[in-house]
């Protein structure tokens, strides 16, 4: 070949790319137009009068000692419920991830995989409204509630991870006379073991806003003293729970990022 022919540029976006970019803005474009939103109304002046008169009536926060300490001990309820929920969940997730990985045949996986896609597809407030049915009002729900939900995420993440993990460390051992179980246990999970982690403690983050919200339809904690006092229209109090609950948040966000930052390095 000449050396004055230059190669030819690479593609930098193929054809089922670019489809299916072309696919997600003519979904986009048909929500706008389906929803009929009103986009004049939205930023009128009267429009904007009324949210401006509604934020104001959240000033001044209200800083009594007794609702300080409530509040206190409804964050921890949170927090508990948060951390509980994934707790169960991680551990049920593991279990589960190990037929839904393909160890225990097909029949096993198939079946594992369609219970995990169940829990997983059903949203936390509706498996806590189910739950507050069976367990009655409090956190003992939304925890059940969260673990329920977060278990069909944190399986089907766990199962794959373990399907990509290298085989040949267990293979190796197996070889050498290790029994199936310490196999996995001393080669196959050592490897997924920090990226289980991360996905745990990512869930985590998403949980505790979960937790923060269930209380709406009962289940204890911020979002339960939140839905009592906007009934109530007690903005300064609302205002409150609504910046413990953005503490919280964001509290558990900067733990888990770090964890998570350690657990790659």
């Amino acid at each position: 070949m000449s050396d004055n022919v230059l190669p030819k540029a690479p593609v930098l976006i193929g054809l089922p790319a670019l489809l299916a970019l072309a696919g997600i803005l003519a979904l986009t474009i048909a929500s706008f137009v389906s929803l009929g939103i009103d986009w004049g109304a939205l930023f009128s002046a009267e429009a904007m009068g009324s949210t401006w008169k509604f934020f104001g009536e959240f000033a001044p926060m209200n800083t009594a000692v007794p609702l300080l300490q409530k509040v206190l001990t409804a964050s921890l309820e949170t927090l508990a419920m948060s951390a509980l929920g994934t707790g169960i969940a991680a551990l049920l997730g593991i279990v589960m991830a190990l037929p839904a990985s393909g160890r225990f045949g097909k029949p096993a996986m198939y079946v594992t995989r369609l219970l995990l896609n169940i829990a997983r597809a059903i949203p936390e407030l509706v498996w806590a409204s189910i739950m507050l049915i069976a367990a009655g009002l409090g956190p003992f729900a939304g925890t059940i509630a969260l673990a329920a939900h977060t278990t069909g995420v944190l399986g089907r993440l766990f199962a794959e991870a373990l399907e990509n993990a290298s085989p040949l460390p267990e293979s190796t051992l197996r070889t050498n006379g290790a029994t199936a179980v310490a196999a996995f246990l001393y080669a196959t999970l050592p490897q997924r073991l920090p990226q289980m982690l991360s996905y745990t403690l990512y869930r985590w983050e998403n949980n505790i806003r979960a937790a923060a919200i269930l209380g709406v339809v009962g289940a204890g904690g911020l979002g339960q003293m939140l839905k009592y006092h906007l009934s109530l229209f007690q903005m300064p109090t609302a205002a409150t729970v609504i910046v413990a609950m953005l503490l919280l948040v964001a509290m558990v966000d900067g733990l888990s990022f770090a964890i998570r930052r350690w657990l790659v390095s």
